[in-house]
């Protein structure tokens, strides 16, 4: 990339942005005030009007509710067709939209009159007797009739009382005693649960009353169906028009506001951005096109994908924003001076000096292929590669989708995670569409490992139902007590990959360094933890005090190998060797960070980290087997020391439970309580109801497969791995310009 300045008089910056649109390369940094006579320039004239234009456009497809499936593919688009069609279909659809608002409001109005008159409905009483009287007092409301009437019946100021009901409304009239005060019914019914309701005025009947508002509110639901349908027809006639719209008027307010990043003075100004360096001289020779030498193309600096310490660019000799302030202020000038010659030389300054806009670097463009490009998505979630570092994208690839099938291992999980991940890449674009990809990979991956574990299908050995005495290499996950030393293999294994998984973090470390700075900063940065974090596991594995080193760091070699490869440890010799290579990894460390000597045991913690892998793979297969246990029940075979086994029948059930020499029961089940033979009402509920569990519990193991394994996962990648060599923070290479899809560019 080369960052470049565009220098030219304020006369020809409309057809400078034209031609920089047009190119489609120049990603525009924003000037930040750093030079005196320079200030941020303003819209271009007519941007305000433009952008008035554009919110309605958007407006109008948010009230039609168009959608990028209603394009009827790109077409012309001249600014008076624009106009005067814009025109025409806002006022349209205003009125209609307009109309439809109100007949919302008048149809939610009568439904509010219903509701406040159906009460006096189910009362029966017309509502001219609710009210009127001088020697009476009426009330109407929601309460029990029952309350009402022990209330007034102990009330010492009601001479006599009635009490009608209907539904749940009661209308209660009383005579107030001789020398009562006004509003004594009211009064009695203060402890009572009543709510209030006021007496409609109108001539009818509640019922004809409420006949004839559903009459009304039926007429204005019609015709609003019409307005809808008019809308409707309005839709489908405007709808490529407005995409059109939006996508043209979206591109000229994009041009009008591009002087908003220019550093200006009044009559000239600078544009600066990073454009592809093999772009540079088309670039250059496209704004000469539009403004002939009117404007000046300088490249300032050159980026290497080689960074060498904080100066990661590197100046180019005839070039630098100096030449480029210099250029606008020689333009500026012979301005202000008037001249009238348009061809007035403006010298740029030569003399080497190298400023920027800032400090801003360059932009990037991840380009990881269709496999692996999905996977950016969890990269740019710890933040974007900065243009000088290695995009670990492919590397997130190859070992996030590993981890995660690792953990999970079931086939049926493995199906259901990729039927989700096919379902969001099928149906959906964007960010859904690369977690969609994400989950394929995934959900293979645990396919993969649940057939590795056994042939696991949702906790359950599918391989035992194989005829035939079926025996598969890998016994399980470690759950069962015949396969404990596989759960103690998985231990080792994961602290294996965590091993690979650092070399490579420190290995690209040490190669950043040596970029960056040379071999010697290279060394005391990175390979002073490359050689502690491998003298320290291999002497963990080696034969050195052997004492406290459990048998099975080494056993499980022969476990994972299928027997191919028995392990003792590495030599005395080879444990004392990677002592040394510790002691010269501290040396290496003290000389050149030391600082980082308090974190001198991170590379055995970190790789102890990884064994949260397995504690993953334990906890979700812990789960599951508990769910099957819940709803099937189990029995463990050979007096204990065997695998689990699922009875699922309530006659398999009488069988285990009539060899307690053989198998032993570890939970009856719920299904097993289900006889064909005999069904009974006990029997079906426990067949529901141990489906029901079956299913709700293997949900919940799936939904929390995803939050535990894939968050995991996520945190190995994120804090012990890009912790060894990567900072992110980079910025998305954005050129000015735009990818019609609608309009054409005629």
């Amino acid at each position: 990339m080369s960052k470049v300045s565009v220098t030219g008089s304020k006369r020809v910056i409309d057809d400078v942005i034209e031609a920089a649109y047009d190119h489609h390369s120049l990603h525009v940094t924003d000037y930040d005030d750093r030079y005196e006579g320079f200030e941020p320039g303003t819209s271009l004239e007519g941007a305000e009007e433009v952008n008035e234009r554009l919110v309605t456009v958007r407006s109008l497809e948010s009230i039609l509710d168009v959608t990028a499936d209603d394009a009827d593919g790109p077409g012309k688009l001249g600014d008076d067709a624009l106009t005067a069609e814009l025109e025409e279909v806002r006022e349209r659809v205003n009125e209609l939209n307009d109309r439809r608002d109100d007949l919302r409001a008048e149809i939610r109005d009568r439904q509010e009159e219903i509701d406040r008159m159906e009460p006096f409905a189910d009362l029966g009483i017309e509502l001219d007797l609710l009210g009127g009287y001088d020697s009476l007092e009426v009330v109407v409301g929601e309460a029990k009739p029952g309350a009402i009437e022990e209330a007034l019946g102990a009330a010492d100021g009601v001479d006599a009382f009635e009490v009608f009901s209907g539904g749940n409304v009661v209308a209660a009239f009383a005579a107030p005693a001789d020398g009562a005060e006004e509003g004594v019914l009211q009064d009695a019914l203060v402890g009572v649960d009543v709510a209030f309701l006021e007496v409609p005025d109108a001539d009818a009947s509640p019922a004809d009353y409420v006949a004839e508002l559903e009459g009304e509110k039926a007429d204005l639901e019609e015709e609003l169906e019409a307005v809808d349908a008019e809308l409707s027809e309005v839709r489908s006639e405007a709808a490529g028009f407005l995409l059109r719209a939006e996508e043209q008027l979206t591109i000229e307010a994009q041009k009008k506001q591009a002087p908003l990043s220019f550093a200006t003075t009044e009559n000239a100004f600078i544009a600066e951005g990073w454009i592809p360096t093999a772009t540079v001289a088309d670039f250059e020779a496209a704004v000469a096109a539009a403004v002939d030498d009117h404007a000046e193309v300088e490249e300032l600096e050159r980026a290497s994908f080689t960074p060498d310490g904080d100066h990661h660019t590197e100046a180019v000799a005839d070039g630098g924003m100096t030449g480029g302030a210099s250029a606008a202020a020689t333009t500026d000038s012979a301005t202000s001076a008037g001249s009238a010659d348009d061809d007035a030389e403006r010298e740029a300054a030569t003399d080497g000096g190298h400023a920027t806009h800032g400090s801003d670097d360059p932009p990037v463009v991840q380009e990881n292929g269709n496999a692996a490009g999905p996977f950016e998505l969890l990269v740019q979630g710890f933040g974007r590669p900065k243009y000088t570092e290695f995009d670990p994208t492919i590397l997130v690839f190859l070992t996030f989708p590993l981890m995660f099938g690792f953990m999970i291992g079931d086939v049926g999980y493995g199906v259901l995670y990729a039927a989700i991940g096919y379902f969001l890449y099928s149906n959906y674009e964007g960010t859904f569409r690369e977690l969609g990809a994400v989950a394929l990979w995934a959900g293979g991956f645990t396919i993969l490992f649940g057939i590795y574990f056994g042939i696991d299908v949702f906790g359950y050995h599918a391989y035992q139902l194989l005829p035939g005495d079926v025996h598969w290499p890998v016994d399980g996950k470690g759950l069962s007590p015949a396969d404990i030393d596989w759960a103690l293999s998985f231990l080792v294994a994961s602290v294996l990959f965590g091993l690979a998984h650092l070399n490579v973090g420190h290995v690209l470390s040490f190669v950043s360094n040596y970029q960056q700075h040379d071999l010697k900063h290279a060394l005391y940065e990175g390979g002073s933890w490359l050689l502690i974090l491998n003298g320290a596991w291999i002497w963990i594995f080696s034969q050195h005090l052997p004492g406290p080193k459990p048998d099975f760091l080494f056993e499980s070699f022969s476990i994972l190998t299928f027997g191919a490869v028995s392990f003792g440890g590495f030599p005395v010799a080879v444990g004392y060797a990677a002592i040394v290579a510790i002691a010269l990894g501290v040396v290496l460390l003290a000389i050149g960070e030391p600082p980082e000597l308090a974190e001198v045991l991170s590379p055995i913690v970190n790789v102890i980290s990884y064994a949260r892998i397995m504690a993953v793979l334990l906890a979700k297969g812990g789960m599951a087997l508990a769910v099957n246990l819940l709803a099937f029940g189990a029995y463990i075979d050979e007096s204990g020391e065997g695998s689990f086994h699922f009875i699922f029948s309530a006659d398999y059930l009488e069988y285990v439970r009539s060899n307690p020499e053989d198998y032993e029961l570890v939970f009856a089940g719920m299904t097993t309580a289900f006889d064909p033979a005999s069904i009974g009402a006990v029997g079906v509920l426990a067949l529901v109801g141990g489906i029901v569990v079956a299913i709700v519990g293997h949900v919940v193991v799936l939904a929390l497969g995803v939050t535990s394994a894939g968050i995991q996962a996520v945190r190995l990648e994120y804090v012990e791995f890009f912790g060894n060599f990567y900072e992110g923070g980079g910025d998305a290479y954005t050129p000015f310009g735009y990818d019609r899809q609608y309009t054409s560019e005629e």
